[in-house]
């Protein structure tokens, strides 16, 4: 019986991990609950799952992670403020099943040099998929990673054409259902440049041999390619079930999760190269990413900024990336990495980003 423990539990990551546990009672038991606003939604999962121990926001959320006995922490919050729960719960020992990208991606070494070998267990699906290509063979067979993208609402768009872009067709994903600021970073890529920094830290693949590839039907979740010039894919219809399963019990598989893909019908997968000039946030990610310290921190909240802009109709589609990149360039890295470095980077990069904007 695995003791988790799900932060975020009444988003989508945590109330798809619920039903993972509804439908196996004799597998898993819940032994905390947090969320960041919905006090009535975390009590009445408390409620169902007879759970004493829950919490609201991330602060309390971190507490929780140290006061609950669990041997998994899911940790499914929004944002770079579920860093403070994924360090506790790496302190803690526990294993950290991890849908929170920001908290690795901010904390960088911060959170890689607290992790055991096999201690994070990744739960976004190009990361999962990663995860179990890799059993393949051995690190030194790995030849590259290959992360899929959908190519969002706008693929196949040149970069004049997404000018004129609206909030509401960036948020019309044709894949996942996911919240406003994870839905726009799929439409600019940016949750892809975000991924390709996610997929160095987690796997210690150079940048260099990370590469990104549009699968609009969103079937083959990512790849790994070998040295002798095999590649392997995890394919598996779009159902976040699954990888959330394969979170809460590394490396076991949990029956019935999601449905198998049809063989009976035929179809077409299809791949087609990122379009570079029209999305440029995977290659100004991957800058971010070799530049190291507060950076990538300063690139995530400067987009959250510029995001929110955006929707508010105070900035171009194609202005959210021209915000993070002249964010980025005037940002000077402190000496050490600390969690007060990164929390002054942050207010940084969002007073800036909110100054550009403002001059646009």
């Amino acid at each position: 019986m695995r003791r988790v423990l799900i932060l975020g539990s009444t988003g989508s990551i945590g109330t798809q991990a619920l039903d993972v546990i509804r439908a196996n009672p004799e597998r898993f038991e819940v032994v905390g609950l947090a969320a960041g606003r919905d006090r009535a939604g975390v009590e009445a999962q408390a409620a169902e799952f007879g759970v004493e121990a829950f919490a609201l926001g991330a602060m309390e959320a971190e507490l929780l992670v140290r006061d609950v006995e669990a041997d998994v922490v899911l940790n499914g919050i929004t944002g770079s403020v579920g860093l403070g729960p994924t360090l506790a719960a790496l302190e803690e020992g526990r294993t950290l099943a991890l849908a929170n990208k920001e908290s690795l991606i901010v904390g960088g070494d911060l959170v890689t040099r607290l992790a055991a070998p096999g201690q994070i267990v990744p739960v976004d699906s190009e990361h999962s998929a990663i995860a179990q290509a890799l059993r393949s063979g051995e690190p030194h067979e790995v030849r590259r990673l290959v992360l899929t993208a959908s190519g969002g609402p706008f693929r196949g768009r040149s970069r004049a054409e997404l000018a004129e872009v609206t909030p509401a067709q960036a948020l019309a994903h044709p894949t996942w259902d996911m919240g406003r600021v994870v839905t726009t970073n799929s439409a600019t890529l940016v949750n892809k440049g975000l991924e390709v920094i996610e997929a160095h830290l987690l796997f210690d693949v150079p940048y260099e041999r990370i590469d990104v590839v549009v699968h609009p039907q969103s079937i083959v979740h990512s790849m790994v390619e070998f040295i002798d010039g095999s590649t392997i894919a995890q394919a598996s219809p779009p159902d976040m079930r699954l990888p959330i399963s394969l979170g809460l019990d590394w490396p076991n598989r949990v029956a019935g999760v999601g449905a198998p893909l049809d063989w009976t019908t035929a179809s077409q997968w299809t791949f087609e190269p990122l379009d570079e000039e029209a999305f440029g946030s995977v290659a100004l990610a991957k800058h971010v990413g070799r530049a190291g310290g507060t950076y990538p921190a300063v690139f995530n909240a400067a987009n959250e900024q510029a995001v929110d802009a955006f929707h508010e109709g105070r900035l171009s589609f194609l202005g959210i990336l021209e915000v993070i990149e002249r964010v980025v360039d005037r940002h000077e890295a402190p000496g050490a990495l600390t969690r007060e470095s990164l929390a002054d980077a942050e207010a940084w990069a969002r007073r800036t980003a909110d100054e550009v904007i403002a001059a646009s």
